[in-house]
């Protein structure tokens, strides 16, 4: 699968900053899942969890909103907090 660049940003620095080849959240309309070669588009993002994909790596984070710039080749979600999940393994 092809992958991108994605940046997670909180107002107290990054969150993740990496490839990826799948971020999926609810924006205003409804989930949503950026994969790459996505259409530029701009959204505002609601509370909830937050999922990225790289590989077999999948890591789940909760957000409390923020807003998810689509571009070319690269992803980026300004979050006003984020926080990884603990891994269930």
């Amino acid at each position: 699968m092809n992958k991108y660049q994605l940046r997670i940003a909180t107002p107290d620095g990054n969150a993740y900053s990496g490839e990826a080849e799948m971020l999926a959240l609810r924006g205003m309309e409804g989930d949503l899942a950026v994969l790459a070669g996505h259409i530029p588009f701009i959204t505002a993002v609601r509370p909830g969890v937050c999922r990225v994909i790289n590989g077999d790596d999948e890591r789940e984070g909760e957000i409390s909103g923020g807003m998810l710039c689509v571009g070319k080749d690269q992803v980026t979600l300004l979050a006003d907090t984020f926080h990884w999940k603990e891994s269930q393994n």
